[in-house]
């Protein structure tokens, strides 16, 4: 019988296929939005999967009104600090950083990421930003999380920019004032029922053949030389191996963007989805947390970084109704 010959898995769409520059992902660009002034992004920490049950709510699917089940990704989202308010300005080579009023007296955990650059006081670098107003392009807040609040174990908190988006240059200013040195929720920022982006970094499985890199066919036994390759790697002109041969190289710990994960539930008592004995290899969600729909990329304990959606979501905007949330004890191969 001959054996099934599949298409080789892979897409060029994300090549080279290196390792992340950083573990904390990166958030190239922001939507627009109408309504505001509004923080557009917030970060939190993965903390497992597990799964619930709900009343599908899209109308054009066959389930819609019946009870489905859904494997679902849980985020612990603790309350950030917003630490300083940063002003850009348009540039022939993009957005520059134009200048930034820091909070008073950060807190020791801030100073153990980035020191405040300018050691003065917010209403001197508050006045400088709205001294030149009709300059600056974008507002943007610079946010720490708290990981002291979450089961991660570390002390430094991971830093973030947030662009304000919504509202007119005064409008998002007087925005940032009221934040500057508060902790905002997740809960300020999301709701439940929204469909968000997800940004962050895959786990690392290291130096990888081409059959796992990329799913090719283990030739037959009585292939010449190798058997977990491919058979030929090109031509003899061009006279070099060409981008699309699969070959060995890093697999995962890769940056990825995720668009469109639905929040099916959102909320600050963390008991609720906490699996008896906890997450593997995570531990317990105490605080505020998100469940979104599907897996996300990374481990448990992976920063996780969140945005307003900018492609158009097919989910509803209300909420979906659930009927009930696993809690119980996690299998091996449940927790993500």
């Amino acid at each position: 019988m001959p054996r099934v010959r599949s298409p080789k898995r892979g897409s060029r769409s994300f090549s080279p296929r290196k390792r992340a520059k950083s573990i904390a992902g990166r958030i190239d660009f922001w939507p627009e939005v109408d309504e505001g002034p509004q923080l557009l992004g917030f970060a939190g920490y993965k903390a497992g999967m597990t799964h619930l049950f709900l009343i599908e709510d899209r109308e054009r699917v066959p389930d819609y009104g019946k009870e489905v089940k859904n494997a679902v990704t849980v985020i612990d989202a603790p309350p950030m600090v917003v630490c300083a308010i940063r002003a850009y300005k348009r540039t022939s080579d993009g957005l520059k950083p134009l200048t930034e009023a820091w909070m008073e007296n950060p807190p020791a955990d801030v100073r153990r990421r980035a020191k405040p650059l300018i050691e003065t006081a917010p209403d001197e670098g508050l006045e400088r930003i709205a001294s030149d107003l009709e300059r600056v392009a974008e507002l943007r807040v610079v946010a720490a999380t708290q990981p002291r609040s979450t089961s991660v174990p570390k002390k430094r908190p991971d830093i973030m920019e947030i662009k304000i988006g919504g509202g007119t240059k005064e409008e998002q200013l007087d925005y940032a004032k009221g934040l500057l040195g508060k902790a905002v929720g997740i809960s300020d920022i999301f709701k439940s029922g929204e469909s968000i982006d997800v940004i962050g970094v895959t786990k690392g499985k290291g130096f990888q053949g081409p059959v796992k890199r990329w799913g090719i066919r283990i030739l037959q036994p009585k292939s010449r030389k190798t058997k977990r390759g491919v058979a030929s790697i090109g031509p003899w002109h061009p006279a070099r191996v060409m981008p699309g041969v699969p070959r060995a190289g890093q697999m995962g710990f890769h940056h990825r963007t995720e668009y469109n994960k639905r929040i099916l539930l959102l909320g600050s008592d963390g008991e609720r989805v906490t699996p008896k004995g906890g997450f593997n290899r995570y531990g317990v969600v105490s605080g505020d947390y998100l469940v979104v729909k599907g897996s996300v990329m990374g481990p448990a304990k992976r920063l996780i970084k969140m945005r307003r959606a900018v492609r158009r979501s097919r989910y509803p905007e209300e909420a979906p109704r659930l009927t009930y949330v696993h809690t119980e004890y996690l299998r091996g191969g449940e927790d993500g």
